[in-house]
């Protein structure tokens, strides 16, 4: 319940959504071995994280290894981040960093 005694929406109800944009830097992408490593990364965290590669539309959830993979990022595209909830901010940033530093490969 909200302080004026309402349900919140869906949007109070997870916090603030927080977006980003990273290049991906790797050579070769964003593949199996990175993709586990992103997921796991996102699993970290309470917030509802979602990925997609700049030129598709859909987003998939960034815990779930499998959307990762499926997404075929390869090295030169762009990676957009959206979270929701509490820790939002700190998972953007860390995901960012962590594209950043080529997966840590």
């Amino acid at each position: 319940m909200t302080p004026d005694g309402t349900q919140p929406t869906p949007a109070e109800a997870t916090g603030p959504t927080v977006a980003a944009r990273v290049l991906v830097t790797n050579p070769t992408g964003l593949h199996a071995r990175p993709a586990v490593k992103l997921t796991k990364l996102a699993k970290s965290f309470a917030a509802e994280l979602r990925v997609r590669p700049e030129a598709q539309a859909d987003w998939v959830n960034a815990k779930s290894p499998n959307a990762v993979m499926k997404m075929k990022l390869r090295g030169g595209d762009t990676l957009c981040l959206e979270a929701s909830g509490a820790d939002a901010a700190a998972a953007v940033a860390a995901l960012v960093a962590f594209t950043e530093r080529n997966f840590d490969e």
